[in-house]
């Protein structure tokens, strides 16, 4: 949950910078089993009462609308980890060559610092006493 938080809270709106794999992976998951949930949700109450469905799928994408600043964000920020720029973000909406996108997003980012900020994996961001990245750090 910390990585979600991470995202949404911290840098909601931020497309600076670079975001390890598992910032990323994480976030996708966290969001995808929030909206699974709530569509069933939906779904469930659709079946009893569509006037409050409605209401409740308005809701969910008022939800969504609400997440697609933070998602393209931390998306930008893991193509950045792996050295590519910003608008490599708009391949994503054109079939098959989102594919390449995926690749990039599944990619080891770049070892030491690139263009776009310092390593994220590098020392500077690990806790010293457990070896483990500091997520609380906004020093990217």
């Amino acid at each position: 949950m910390e990585w979600f938080l991470k995202v949404v809270r911290d840098n909601y709106a931020n497309f600076e910078g670079r975001a390890r794999r598992k910032e990323y992976w994480m976030y996708t998951l966290y969001v995808f089993v929030l909206y699974l949930a709530l569509s069933l949700v939906v779904s469930i109450i659709s079946w009893v009462s569509s006037t409050l469905g409605g209401l409740l799928s308005f809701v969910l994408w008022i939800a969504y609308l609400g997440l697609l600043i933070p998602s393209l964000g931390v998306t930008v920020r893991r193509l950045h980890d792996t050295g590519k720029p910003t608008w490599y973000v708009i391949l994503a909406f054109i079939p098959l060559v989102n594919l390449y996108i995926l690749y990039l997003l599944i990619l080891e980012g770049d070892k030491g610092p690139n263009a776009y900020g310092p390593d994220p994996k590098s020392e500077e961001h690990l806790d010293p006493f457990s070896g483990s990245q500091n997520i609380n750090s906004n020093s990217y």
